[in-house]
């Protein structure tokens, strides 16, 4: 008996030894504790819990991202960790945060993140967060977020004075005008209320695109999204550029919105197929849809070239609607657009137009599908349709 547990012993010295020495490595509990931070940093932010929120980070770093995100209403906040690197008490995370906003967006939207971490006493907190390498900057990254909603519009700017809040309050009341004003053009569906972000400069207009600023110089807002999308993707953002915007008057600052919420109402039935011409040239219909706006008026770019005899010998390619180009040439690519738009509803109806753009975006690729349309909704070669348009041009505009 002695010996049978003497031998026992020994051989569970030799089976310690083993697993000690030649076993596999136990696994790093560190990416699975920073998933449960994270956690608790997304639960308590959608509780508006700041003192938890703060608990999750350097309490400087925290406070000052957590007051950056008050004022967003979220309906869902969530991490997913994607990579994680360890060196000692220090690690660097990329996560993908996925977020909706309250009222407006049907699905998430996801953007990448960076994350430098740091141990302390057995515990992770959060050191800094900020956009992953080639994701956009987010709003919250750049101030504080003030929220004003209206009627129909949802609107985000940076800054919390008083000034700044009657800036955007003058942002909403727009969007809000501009959303019956879409609908009354456009029988689609869509959701019928919009999301506006409104950076501080052009600069923070750049950051949120993902792009250099002197692309965007002069061009008042664009609009983000999804193009020929299913209606569930998240809600288009309309970008604003402070810098361009501000010196519009107020009948341009009410274009320049109805424009972009177009593109908003028309993302469904926006595809690869549909060229740039038709979807900008809809945007400035709608625009200026029972203005009273002349061609002369609106195309006055495109109306001194018609009057030198520089009349377009073919509708704008996709490239001529380069940010970074001529100034004078993107005006005439636009104006242009809009006349061939205005063309139609005036010599078709406004229902053929609508129907022409929604035939256009029903296809999945660009060969074919202007011709197919023409043909099917218009009854129109696209030769005869470019000579038609060059002769409504000379009659508008020579």
């Amino acid at each position: 008996m002695a010996g049978r547990g003497r031998g026992s012993w020994v051989l569970g010295i030799c089976v310690a030894l083993l697993v000690g020495c030649g076993g596999p490595p136990a696994p790093d509990a560190a990416p699975g504790d920073v998933r449960r931070l994270l956690d608790r940093r997304a639960d308590a932010l959608l509780d508006r819990d700041a003192k938890e929120y703060r608990a999750t980070g350097r309490d400087a770093e925290a406070a000052e991202v957590y007051d950056n995100l008050r004022e967003v209403p979220l309906e869902s906040w969530q991490y997913r960790l994607t990579a994680f690197r360890r060196d000692g008490e220090r690690a660097t995370a990329t996560a993908d945060l996925r977020y909706r906003i309250k009222g407006y967006d049907s699905e998430p939207l996801t953007t990448s993140r960076l994350l430098t971490l740091e141990e302390r006493e057995g515990r992770w907190y959060v050191a800094a967060e900020r956009p992953a390498k080639k994701a956009t900057e987010q709003l919250w990254d750049q101030g504080p977020v003030t929220s004003v909603r209206g009627a129909h519009s949802l609107v985000l700017g940076i800054g919390r004075s008083e000034r700044d809040e009657t800036t955007l309050r003058g942002y909403a009341e727009l969007a809000d005008r501009a959303v019956p004003l879409v609908r009354g053009a456009w029988p689609g569906k869509w959701p019928q209320r919009v999301v506006v972000l409104v950076p501080r400069s052009l600069d923070g207009m750049a950051g949120l695109l993902g792009a250099p600023a002197s692309g965007y110089q002069g061009i008042a807002a664009v609009t983000t999204g999804e193009t020929g999308g299913s209606g569930e993707a998240p809600a288009d953002r309309i970008i604003v550029n402070p810098e361009a915007y501000g010196v519009l008057g107020d009948f341009g600052k009410q274009v320049v919105l109805t424009h972009e919420t177009t593109h908003v109402a028309t993302r469904a039935h926006t595809s690869p197929a549909t060229p740039l011409w038709l979807s900008e040239g809809l945007a400035d219909w709608v625009g200026y849809r029972g203005t009273g706006r002349t061609p002369a008026q609106a195309a006055p770019e495109l109306r001194r070239a018609v009057q030198r005899g520089q009349l377009p010998g073919a509708l704008p390619e996709d490239g001529a609607f380069g940010f970074s180009g001529d100034a004078g040439e993107l005006a005439q690519a636009y104006e242009g657009s809009w006349l061939a738009c205005r063309m139609i509803a005036d010599q078709w109806g406004e229902a053929k137009l609508t129907g022409f753009y929604e035939a256009v975006g029903a296809h999945k690729k660009r060969p074919g599908a202007l011709e197919d349309a023409l043909r099917d909704v218009l009854d129109v070669t696209p030769e005869k349709f470019t000579a038609r348009w060059r002769t409504y041009l000379r009659s508008e505009l020579g």
